[in-house]
């Protein structure tokens, strides 16, 4: 899942590591707002470039979203393909079961025949090719052994279970068919909204994407402040939790990253996530060597032994909610009304994430794109 407005300009450093050139393509999704005299439109009717900044902030944005549905989608395939093929796997072991107790009954009737012995109603009916010839053979035989009868109720269940899983097995299929078509849809979506945005960033100047540089410098320091504006709340509101004593016994069990498990799972977990810093954005990637914001909280928590979603929408779910001002190191902190990005908090201000197309999982404050774009942190452990 892309994040949109951020990405550094080439030959920045970001947490130590110098940023590779292919960001310089992403500086355009920066907000432009703050420069009024950009906003201007051109005299030829070409569009300004705040215009530009919310044509492809909305196609990250629209982009991020198909990404999620994208991911969403394809756990959804993954998990009915394999119940489909367990289906089908039971369907043909039934119906073996289902001929090997046919031919039983055959060479039972084929010796009842013989001898003249006769058969109840419901294997008679089982074996005769038609309704008359039903009825004639009921004149002729009128019981089976022990053994006989327990092969027709054998064949009598085997007969409407393998049936009811064959329609189960053919519902699976119908399933499959609808989340592969979802899957192809969100995929098609993501390409799109991508390609149309390289599109517009392919209109743009030297001479803008220069000017978009100092505002994206402009934007950082000011998300850095902020960053270190929480960290000063943050550091306040612990040293005021330590001079008073704690005597209640809901307090005693809320979950803390400071002791305990969560502190070493939370380790785990950030170690995990700066081990990739570098690695590239790629829109539905869970690793090793690249990842989108999603698939990089997943995995690194998953090295701390936690199991997440695979989904934002999902993993917001996943844990305790807190405060931002009580956040922790290892918190995931997730962004916009729609839920559709997500990074792994690393103290101060500051988190680890995959931010978009085009950049590479980095540092950055967690108001690199305003205060605003905050929706939540969630403890997963």
């Amino acid at each position: 899942m892309a994040s949109h407005r951020k990405s550094r300009p080439a030959g920045t450093r970001v947490a130590g590591i110098r940023t590779p050139a292919l960001a310089t393509a992403a500086l355009t999704s920066v907000a432009l707002l703050s420069q009024s005299a950009d906003a201007t439109p051109a005299a030829d009717g070409a569009p300004s470039l705040e215009e530009v900044e919310k044509k492809v902030d909305a196609l990250y944005r629209q982009a991020e979203s198909a990404t999620e549905k994208y991911n969403a989608a394809k756990e959804r395939t993954g998990k009915q393909r394999k119940r489909v093929d367990t289906l089908l796997d039971d369907v043909a072991r039934r119906t073996q079961k289902l001929n090997e107790a046919r031919e039983e009954l055959g060479s039972f009737a084929a010796a009842q025949y013989r001898t003249g012995a006769s058969a109840p109603d419901t294997a008679t009916f089982l074996l005769a090719d038609s309704p008359q010839d039903y009825f004639d053979q009921t004149q002729l035989m009128s019981r089976l052994t022990t053994r006989q009868k327990g092969a027709v109720d054998d064949y009598v269940t085997e007969q409407s279970a393998t049936m009811k899983k064959r329609r189960e097995a053919a519902q699976g299929l119908q399933t499959l068919t609808e989340t592969q078509s979802d899957l192809h849809t969100a995929k098609a979506t993501v390409q799109r909204k991508l390609s149309d945005a390289r599109a517009v960033l392919s209109r743009l100047t030297a001479e803008e994407k220069a000017r978009l540089a100092a505002i994206e410098k402009e934007k950082r320091e000011k998300a850095a402040e902020e960053a270190a504006e929480l960290a000063k709340r943050q550091a306040a509101a612990e040293k005021a939790a330590q001079r008073q004593p704690d005597t209640s016994a809901s307090s005693s069990s809320a979950p803390s990253s400071s002791s305990g498990a969560y502190s070493t799972k939370a380790q785990k977990t950030l170690a995990f996530a700066r081990a990739q810093i570098g690695k590239p954005y790629v829109w539905g990637a869970t690793g090793p060597d690249s990842y989108d914001c999603s698939g990089l909280t997943q995995a690194a928590w998953k090295a701390a032994g936690v199991s997440l979603p695979r989904t934002t929408y999902d993993q917001v779910n996943a844990g305790t909610t807190v405060s931002l001002a009580a956040a922790q190191p290892g918190d995931l902190v997730f962004f916009y009304d729609d839920v559709t990005h997500v990074g792994i908090y690393i103290g101060d201000g500051m988190m680890i994430h995959a931010p978009k197309p085009g950049a590479y999982v980095r540092e950055e404050s967690l108001y690199y794109d305003g205060e605003s774009a905050i929706h939540s942190v969630v403890r997963p452990a």
